[in-house]
């Protein structure tokens, strides 16, 4: 039965722990934990998946056996007859499985092993055509759920609802970003974000590299330091600029260079402001991206992207990857401290399998395919 003592209580740390999950590394543990302990459930599993597939995508169930839990998603999810529930209506396993799924190896093995069919359940289904499966489970040595549990797992649903919306536009954000931060380092572009006061907020593997060499741009107490002066000032005058600004959207992009104490040739930036709702405006939000570009740095592919694209071994992707980013065979297995000969064959073996006949083919191919790949969002 549903604890009576501090019940008003009680639902809000659910609230709580089922929108403060949206962050956690594993979404929604605490909430489980919690859902079945307010159920005086044995646990609760949440299952993210598409229709029809004959695996889950995503399935938490925290504090369950481990070993049941990988049976369920290995051997019968699919088979699984509690599925297909009335859309947001809170149902009973005993009440929806009839018939013969009575004498099937899922409820004779698998039900055996995982504690009974005292299972509340409800489905989910969102407009992008993924469904959500929340499942409490109690075991057969204690009472059976009562409408007391039904009402309360009812009383649930809309805020699960609207939690896994937040998360379904959480994760589509998510790998929009990851597309565009892969395209930009597949260009060979240092993004570095900034917020009001200077400080580097976010920066990707290409200026993470500009920054260890510290040829131009350094890292000084967090904040960005540009060894040129006069770049350095326009950097700290658009800084303060923002600061000042009701619509950061209205700034330009600025152009600018910075000189490198090495005599390398200038590094070409664009800045351009971030937009931010007027609340976040601050010292702390992120205030200024800044795209670098190095005229002396060719960017080179990413061998673990060229292998899974070309079907290639370890030891053929770095190699492609070398080629691709300019110069010779021979600097190539330099650079790999391979033999000559040994480069060779790899790059024989590399031609069979992408159809290349020669290397500035193979470097076309990959570059081509890496575009591809990087605008189709894989």
């Amino acid at each position: 039965m549903v604890r009576q003592s501090g019940t008003t209580a009680e639902f809000s740390k659910l609230l709580t722990d089922l929108f403060g999950g949206l962050l956690a590394d594993v979404p929604w543990e605490d909430f489980l934990r919690r859902l079945a302990l307010y159920l005086d459930g044995s646990y609760a599993t949440l299952i993210l998946t598409m229709p029809g597939t004959g695996k889950p995508g995503t399935i938490v169930t925290p504090d369950a056996d481990p070993q049941t839990s990988e049976d369920y998603a290995e051997s019968y999810f699919a088979s699984d007859p509690f599925q297909g529930l009335p859309e947001g209506q809170v149902t009973s396993f005993t009440d929806f499985v009839q018939g013969a799924a009575r004498v099937s190896d899922f409820w004779r093995d698998f039900l055996e092993a995982a504690g009974g069919d005292q299972i509340l359940g409800v489905d989910l289904r969102f407009d992008s055509g993924f469904e959500a499966r929340l499942r409490v489970m109690r075991d057969n040595s204690r009472s059976d759920f009562g409408s007391a549990e039904r009402d309360a797992l009812q009383e649930i649903v809309p805020h699960l609802r609207d939690a896994i919306r937040l998360f379904e536009r959480l994760q589509a954000s998510g790998a929009e970003d990851g597309v565009y931060r892969g395209v930009v380092e597949q260009m060979g572009v240092a993004a570095i974000i900034l917020d009001h006061d200077g400080k580097v907020m976010r920066a990707n593997a290409v200026a993470e590299r500009l920054l260890a060499a510290a040829d131009g741009l350094t890292l000084a107490g967090g904040r960005l330091r540009l060894a040129a002066g006069d770049a350095h000032r326009t950097l700290e005058k658009l800084l303060k600029l923002l600061k000042g600004q009701a619509d950061p959207a209205a700034s330009p992009p600025q152009r600018f260079r910075i000189e490198r104490p090495s005599g390398e040739r200038d590094l070409g930036v664009v800045a351009k402001a971030v937009t931010t709702p007027a609340f976040m405006r601050g010292g702390k939000g992120a205030a200024l991206a800044l795209f670098i570009s190095d005229p002396g740095q060719d960017a080179a592919p990413d061998p673990a992207a060229i292998r899974d694209l070309f079907q290639l071994t370890r030891m053929e992707a770095i190699l492609a990857a070398a080629l691709a980013g300019g110069g010779s065979l021979v600097e190539a297995a330099d650079r790999l401290g391979i033999a000559h000969n040994t480069a060779r064959t790899h790059l024989r073996s590399i031609f069979a399998k992408t159809g290349a006949r020669r290397q500035s083919q193979l470097v076309h191919l990959i570059h081509a395919g890496m575009t591809e790949l990087s605008g189709s969002g894989a």
